[in-house]
């Protein structure tokens, strides 16, 4: 029968992640497979591959034919690469033990550029962070000159409110002292008049009974010279 390796979905909803199967050609996408290889999950960077590399190559070497995915993941991790290594080695282009040795400085050359390649990203991430730290660092420091123009404002303004009160209590108080003054001087007159009329010292009865004897023989007097 025909063998696959391809790809078994799993995952939710624009979460995928996959199998790397074995399957008959004729089965389901997510139906029987006759063995599992690795998974693969796309949605980190890099993407995630995890694969028995000694059975795949043995899959490989019994003619399973890769899907297009598969395929490229093969060859990322090196299965198709020792395969043809292995099939130059068969055709005496050279030994075994000189594809090993190929293979093995070709894997290394992969490993140092995915390595490059996951520094570079861990870099730009970072870059990134201290990018995105600094213009919040920006926005604080606009924010705080903000508030603390705002807030000199407000002690501006409680500061002319506090001098007009002051203001408007010395005028009321020149007022009442003024005021005071004039009633003062009002009142020093009329002071003057009393102690002026406190100042004159009264008559006696002695004297008042005299004047009144003398008004009374005054009229006597008038009255008898009318008669004559």
């Amino acid at each position: 029968m025909p063998v696959k390796i391809r790809l078994s979905r799993h995952g939710r909803k624009r979460k995928p992640f996959y199998h790397i199967v074995v399957a008959d050609s004729r089965a389901p996408r997510d139906g029987r497979f006759v063995d599992n290889l690795g998974s693969y999950n796309p949605n980190t960077n890099p993407a995630t591959i995890e694969l028995d590399f000694d059975k795949a190559f043995d899959w490989v070497q019994k003619g399973a034919q890769p899907t297009d995915t598969c395929r490229a993941i093969l060859s990322y991790k090196g299965v198709l690469m020792k395969k043809h290594l292995m099939e130059g080695a068969k055709k005496g282009a050279f030994s075994e033990e000189e594809a090993e040795k190929k293979f093995q400085d070709w894997m290394k050359q992969k490993e140092a550029k995915i390595q490059s390649k996951v520094d570079s990203l861990a870099r730009k991430k970072s870059e990134t962070i201290k990018e995105k730290l600094a213009r919040e660092a920006e926005v604080n420091e606009a924010r705080a000159a903000e508030l603390a123009k705002k807030q000199s404002k407000l002690a501006a303004a409680t500061t002319a409110e506090k001098e007009e009160e002051e203001s408007v209590e010395t005028e009321e108080t020149a007022t009442a002292e003024v005021v005071q003054e004039e009633v003062v001087a009002q009142e020093e007159p009329v002071a003057n008049v009393v102690e002026s009329t406190s100042d004159e010292t009264p008559a006696s009865d002695d004297e008042v009974v005299e004047e009144t004897s003398k008004e009374t023989q005054e009229s006597e007097s008038q009255e008898k010279e009318k008669e004559e």
